[in-house]
């Protein structure tokens, strides 16, 4: 079994192997197997405490195999309004619930949570339920890699 044991900052024209789908919460955890569409498994085994982006490259120790990381799409609810203040006000109490978001200028997107929907419909906003790569923001006291 293959296992991917570095992230690689910068490298340039590198051919990627295989691509790895990966949601919000697997892109956190740096221990894990990973089955691809294919079929072919893979083992994680990174330093602890990174969390992966779209985009990062991983290689095993010897550097014969490549894996390009990829946001997975995922069921994820996303939450329009028709004026900005509204969005932000969303962003504040789903805050104060320490609810994983991504946050944009123009929605605001999280995991499904019939509660949390119910309360955002209630104060005017718009949901969709959807299934598309999820982003969320990492915390004021995340580290980057």
């Amino acid at each position: 079994m293959i296992i991917f044991t570095q992230l690689v900052l910068e490298k340039e024209n590198q051919q990627v192997t295989v691509h790895l789908a990966l949601t919000a919460e697997q892109r956190t955890k740096t221990r894990q197997y990973i089955e691809t569409l294919e079929g072919e498994t893979y083992y994680l085994r990174l330093p602890r405490g990174i969390i992966l982006k779209a985009g990062d490259l991983l290689t095993s120790d010897a550097q014969d195999i490549w894996a390009k990381v990829v946001a997975k799409p995922e069921p994820i609810i996303t939450v329009r309004a028709n004026h900005s203040l509204d969005l932000l006000k969303a962003a504040y109490h789903l805050g104060n619930r320490h609810v994983q978001l991504e946050i944009t200028a123009d929605y605001l997107r999280f995991s499904p949570d019939p509660v949390l929907s119910s309360m955002l419909v209630h104060q005017g906003l718009t949901i969709q339920e959807e299934i598309a790569p999820f982003y969320p923001e990492r915390g004021a006291y995340g580290h980057d890699h």
